[in-house]
């Protein structure tokens, strides 16, 4: 069974460990597994219930919900800034979670990993990421976990792909998520 995972990275920075770690997800993904990285969450307008009118939603954001419907589970990679999980993310959570009742999670599983400079690798983020989005209707699979510290200096020249401890965790990562998403179509 394929099973379409999509990704969604709290940073917008060209540089980003985030990003480079979605990036190494989509290449390390098994087989049956199509992580698909989502492009264009710094395009989505701040969620405003009084622009999220049927028929007239913006379109990055239509974008955002048409990729999150045809999803069967989520990877959010999350820094944290100041301590928490980024405007980005939790703006995408808003329009997801919409409308109430019927937004695009849906009791799909969700999986939240990173990397953050500080020595716990940005879990205080990542724990409100999923407080966030299990409350907006995802199914937070709780044990799936991957806090990676000291991303400044641990991929200052290697790209997380090619970091073969990263490497193997993502692994693991995207095949448990997958795992679930399996589990969660045949219920």
């Amino acid at each position: 069974m394929s099973v379409r995972i999509l990704a969604l990275v709290g940073s917008l920075r060209a540089g980003s460990h985030n990003r480079q770690l979605a990036e190494a997800a989509v290449k390390l993904a098994p087989e049956g597994a199509d992580v698909v990285l989502f492009e264009g969450l710094a395009d989505v307008p701040f969620y405003n219930e009084d622009i999220d009118v049927e028929g007239n939603v913006p379109a990055p954001a239509a974008k955002l919900r048409e990729a999150a419907q045809a999803a069967d589970a989520f990877l959010f990679f999350s820094p944290e800034y100041n301590g928490t999980i980024p405007a980005v993310l939790k703006n995408a959570i808003d329009w997801l979670s919409r409308p109430f009742g019927a937004g695009a999670f849906g009791g799909k599983p969700v999986a939240v990993v990173g990397t953050a400079y500080g020595q716990f690798g940005g879990v205080w983020a990542q724990d409100d990421t999923r407080k966030s989005v299990g409350i907006a209707g995802g199914k937070v699979i709780e044990d799936i976990k991957l806090s990676i510290p000291g991303s400044v200096v641990r991929f200052a020249e290697t790209h997380p792909a090619d970091d073969a401890e990263v490497a193997a965790q993502l692994t693991e990562v995207v095949t448990r998520l997958h795992g679930h998403a399996g589990e969660t179509a045949a219920a």
